[in-house]
């Protein structure tokens, strides 16, 4: 059975003159200030800082230490250097269920909140209850404080499984209970991102990739 991707939590952002010209990847613009959250190897963000020339609108961080993800990631180090280099925001040990708190973000407000393939850690199979109710919890916790951080006209964008068993993390009854609205499928093409290397993120094959195939993923609306 083919793989399905749950995400976008999304709202229309406000058109704002540039003094340079727009650059589009996807769903992304140049324009627009972009937070990622849960990074791994920080391959998506520099996928899209390469893309804008310019990593000034955006704002990447993990969860994991700096130490720790270079021990991870073989990537990691080179990744980070460019994203600087492209004047990216880069921030660690950031809880996404915590981070309308954190000092570097609490008094900042995003276009785009990116969260790609969220995951509660590799604790038991995926279709442990237990399992599950960790997973959701670590959504919706993500789901209520982006909310308080993103622009009005703002998206959230989660990129998911949602085949059996992640279809039962439920992340449309998840948004709806933080006041946010599924209004779209749209398909999540990895091609659509050069150099973007999905990690398992956790264990000892950490660095290793799962699999991605061109599938679907859901788009929310935040509810005024």
């Amino acid at each position: 059975m083919a793989t399905t991707y749950l995400g976008k939590l999304m709202i229309s952002a406000e058109n704002r003159e540039s003094d340079e010209e727009e650059k589009w990847v996807s769903h992304y613009s140049s324009n627009h200030q972009i937070l990622l959250v849960g990074e791994g190897d920080f391959s998506f963000s520099l996928s899209l800082a390469n893309a804008f020339a310019s990593a000034s609108n955006i704002c990447a961080s993990s969860l994991d230490s700096y130490d720790i993800l270079m021990k991870k990631y073989k990537n990691a180090i080179s990744n980070l250097e460019n994203l600087e280099k492209l004047g990216a925001c880069l921030l660690h040990e950031v809880d996404a269920t915590k981070m309308k708190h954190h000092t570097d973000l609490a008094n900042r407000k995003f276009d785009r909140i990116i969260f790609n393939f969220p995951h509660a850690g590799f604790h038991g199979k995926e279709d442990n209850p237990h399992m599950i109710r960790m997973h959701r919890n670590l959504v919706q916790g993500f789901f209520r404080s982006a909310r308080g951080i993103l622009r009005a006209n703002g998206e959230i964008h989660v990129n998911h499984k949602t085949n059996t068993p992640f279809s039962l993390w439920n992340l449309k009854k998840l948004a709806s209970g933080c006041s946010l609205a599924l209004i779209q499928r749209v398909d999540f093409n990895v091609e659509d991102y050069p150099g973007y290397h999905n990690k398992r993120g956790d264990g000892s094959r950490c660095d290793e990739p799962f699999p991605l195939w061109q599938e679907r993923h859901l788009q929310i609306r935040l509810l005024p």
